[in-house]
């Protein structure tokens, strides 16, 4: 049964990733990969909000599967990001390879911690 609540929110996250990530991206004329980077931030920060909640006794273990690993691991993508990356360094967008690293785990750390301090201010 578990498998199914992690599949459902797959089915969510996996077309939001895509929508969201072109929709970003075709309002930036840049060649940083803002889509991804907006993708990874928001899931972050909502896994944050999720773990705290799990934490605090406000969501199932059950949510934690649909949301976390379904919704959250379909919606942000780490291979993106890696071959993003990689084709900006490739191409001699050296200083946007760096940016991306440096910003999507800085901010990705970020959202997550910050999602975790809302959590605790709702349910603590």
């Amino acid at each position: 049964m578990n498998w199914l609540l992690v599949i459902a929110g797959a089915m969510v996250g996996a077309p939001l990733r895509y929508l969201t990530d072109r929709s970003v991206q075709a309002r930036h004329d840049t060649l940083f990969p803002w889509g991804t980077f907006t993708v990874n931030i928001v899931g972050c920060l909502i896994l944050g909000v999720l773990t705290g909640a799990v934490s605090y006794g406000a969501a199932s273990d059950s949510v934690r599967l649909l949301i976390g690993t379904g919704f959250c691991g379909a919606l942000t993508t780490y291979s993106t990001f890696s071959y993003e990356t990689l084709r900006l360094a490739e191409t001699g967008a050296r200083f946007f390879a760096a940016a991306n690293v440096v910003a999507g785990v800085v901010a990705g750390v970020g959202a997550a911690f910050t999602g975790a301090g809302l959590a605790q201010a709702i349910w603590a």
